[in-house]
């Protein structure tokens, strides 16, 4: 057998091999890598790393724990690189905050970001991977859901600037409180060097408590002007919102072609990247404008002559709250909300679940359709605070079949509920309905 071997790539994935891959064999609660070394081999994979030897004829690298090898390799690969890398976390907002930010860089750098949902322990090494000589920054997101996995990922992505978008209520069933979250979103640091400036959101009230002592430390809000960036004279028409940022070296205004006041956090929190890149303010704003957003994301759309929010991707109660003030913005004639139960909230769910049914009164929202079990206390809550139309529904095909029959031209719909809730279905069955009519 070979001592050695000369690598192409990184994969954990035997459907994505390449000739001179190394194929890293992880393994998971449903799945053993080790079961496909073979298989890797005679596809192509010049090495394996494993945590015992296995019956394939290539060199293995045996390590104790192939995920904390993975993350580790990844690091010493990034490390060649020396360039701005911006990490981000945070409860909610971070894939949209990521792709602000990476469109600020981009006016200036040839930017590495974080595609789809590669944000875990196995997405981030793999992001980092596709670092190469002509990338002059980076954007890369990191997800967790429990302790010590921001501390895992930031060790390998090692930011120069460390960015928290919120800290909200998301995997609380797993950290316990909002202090905890916050805690766990604060190991970000240490993958940073000291003089590596941190932005936080100044209007979360959990992040408005962050004290860092010597490392610099940059803030952005709406509500509270004392931040080093903040948001002026916001509004809304049609699909596009206006505001204008204020530091003490600019005043910029800027057009985002989404609405909802979250993007304008997140727009401000791009902004304050952008300034300590380098990135000059009027570029910055002018990349801003050219924002796409990603499927089933704050996406609005007319199907039908009914304005549609599909933004059924994923769901906190941060998030359902900003895509409610949204809807009832939104100038249409009736509004009504699909919403689909919240995922992972232990003990919280039916006081979360309870307070998006009194959102969803207080916007003037026109009816409710909600699926899933913790998605009665919805309906329960937004019937007790004067919402009659509110209904929860055992299948998505009565769901679908009431909302077309409820919903005209005119109408705008809210699509927003966790993943595991697949609140698309019911979107794509009710968009053939209403472009046939």
């Amino acid at each position: 057998m070979q001592a050695q071997a000369t690598l192409a790539d990184v994969c954990t994935d035997t459907r994505k091999i390449q000739p001179g891959s190394l194929f890293v064999c992880l393994r998971g609660e449903r799945f053993d890598g080790h079961s496909f070394a073979s298989q890797a081999a005679k596809l192509g994979a010049a090495a394996l790393l494993v945590d015992h030897p296995v019956d394939a004829d290539v060199p293995q690298l045996v390590v104790t724990d192939t995920g904390k090898a993975l993350l580790q390799l990844a690091g010493w690969y990034r490390r060649r690189f020396q360039l701005p890398m911006v990490g981000l976390t945070g409860s909610v907002g971070k894939t949209t905050t990521k792709e602000f930010i990476a469109l600020v860089l981009s006016a200036k750098y040839n930017t590495l970001k974080t595609q789809g949902n590669l944000n875990n322990e196995i997405g981030v090494p793999q992001m980092l991977f596709r670092l190469e000589d002509s990338h002059t920054a980076a954007v890369i997101e990191m997800g967790m859901n429990h302790f010590g996995e921001i501390s895992r990922l930031t060790r390998a992505v090692a930011p120069t600037v460390g960015l928290i978008t919120n800290i909200g209520v998301s995997h609380i069933e797993n950290l316990g409180s909002r202090a905890g979250i916050l805690q766990a979103k604060l190991e970000i640091l240490e993958g940073m060097a000291p003089d590596a400036p941190l932005i936080v959101n100044m209007d979360n009230d959990m992040l408005r408590t962050v004290k860092l002592g010597d490392r610099p430390l940059l803030t952005f809000a709406i509500d509270d002007q004392s931040a080093d960036f903040t948001a002026t004279d916001i509004a809304e028409q049609g699909s596009t919102t206006t505001f204008t940022v204020h530091h003490s070296t600019f005043n910029q205004p800027v057009t985002i072609p989404t609405v909802g006041i979250h993007n304008v956090y997140n727009a401000l929190a791009a902004m304050a990247v952008g300034y300590v890149t380098g990135v000059n303010p009027a570029a910055a704003a002018s990349a801003l404008a050219n924002y796409v957003p990603a499927g089933m994301r704050q996406n609005l759309v007319q199907v039908g002559g009914v304005q549609v929010i599909e933004d059924c991707y994923n769901a906190s109660p941060d998030s359902m709250r900003a895509a409610l003030q949204t809807l009832g913005k939104l100038p249409v004639h009736r509004r009504y909300a699909v919403l689909g139960a919240m995922l992972e909230l232990g003990d919280y769910a039916k006081e979360a679940h309870t307070q998006v049914g009194k959102m969803a009164a207080e916007n003037g929202i026109d009816g409710v359709l909600a699926y899933g079990a913790d998605a009665a206390y919805i309906v329960e809550a937004a019937k007790q605070a004067g919402l009659e139309n509110a209904r929860l529904f055992d299948t998505k095909e009565a769901l679908a079949q009431s909302l077309a029959q409820q919903v005209q031209p005119g109408d705008g719909v809210l699509f927003k509920g966790s993943r595991g809730m697949h609140l698309e279905d019911v979107m794509h069955t009710v968009y053939e309905r209403w472009e046939k009519a």
